[in-house]
Parts: structure tokens; sequence; C-alpha cells
């Protein structure tokens, strides 16, 4: 009796073991690996950091917008000049963009900045490409951080 039962916890540790090693397996990625792990379906094509740097490089010559929330901007941080417009709002602020420069499209880890260039190029707009800060502080880019305004002394 005293062996069944030792052979019956080895056998539920066990299946106890290899069912926590398939759920870890099957698991979804999160972060950053979720990102790289999603694949870059936009005609808009990903910047890296070099050809982000080499844009910024002629700053009279691109405009960056950032589609991300201003929470989003303000906790990640974001390139030293730019155009913040919601992802959500892009599509009624097309006017206010000008025409006259290449654009780079901004978000965490480039995937709504991608969506936000494809709509800017089907509008007519010249977009250089889709950036993630994130990524660009990655691969070793300076991201400015933004401190949120102090609160307002009652």
């Amino acid at each position: 009796m005293k062996n069944l039962k030792n052979l019956l916890a080895v056998v539920l540790s066990l299946s106890m073991g290899m069912s926590l090693a398939l759920a870890q397996q099957s698991a979804p990625a999160s972060g950053a690996a979720a990102a790289a792990a999603q694949p870059w379906t936009y005609k808009t094509k990903q910047l890296s950091r070099a050809q982000i740097d080499a844009l910024l490089a002629n700053p009279q010559k691109v405009i960056v917008i950032d589609v991300r929330r201003p929470d989003e901007v303000v906790s990640k941080g974001s390139f030293p000049v730019f155009l913040n417009i919601q992802a959500d709002d892009l599509k009624n602020s097309l006017a206010y963009i000008p025409k006259d420069r290449a654009i780079i499209t901004v978000s965490n880890r480039a995937h709504r900045a991608g969506a936000a260039g494809d709509l800017l190029v089907s509008n007519g707009f010249n977009v250089a490409g889709a950036a993630g800060s994130q990524d660009y502080e990655d691969q070793g880019g300076t991201i400015n951080r933004i401190a949120p305004p102090p609160p307002k002394k009652q």
C-alpha cells in the first residue's frame, strides 16, 4: 500500500510538471517578445535606428507624428520634437498635417505607427516609415522622457 501511494505521488507530480510545461509553452508572449512575434503586415516600412537617425539629421525635411495616447508618451518617452495625434483621431486631422515633409509615424513597438503610415500614404502623404520608440531605445537610441505636469495647488 505504501509503495502504491509513493507511485501515485510520483505519477501525479510528473503529470503536474508536464501540464505546467505545456501551459508555459502555449502561453502568449508578452511585451517586446509579443511585439517581435507579431508579423509586420503594413505597407509602410518599419524603420531601424540608423534610418531614423538619418532622417532626423535633416529636421527641416521631416515631421514625427506620435500616434500614442498622452499617458503612453509620458510613460515611455518620445523623440525630441513630435506632433501628437492619437491613432483614433488621425483620419480627422489630415488637414492639419503638412504635406511638404517626410513623415515618421511613432508608437511603442511600431504597429500602430505602421497602420497610421498606411492611412497617411493612402491620403497622399509622403511617409518615410514607422518607428517604435521602445524599439529605437532598445537599439541604443535616445528617447526623451517627458515629466508630467505637477499637480495643481488648491
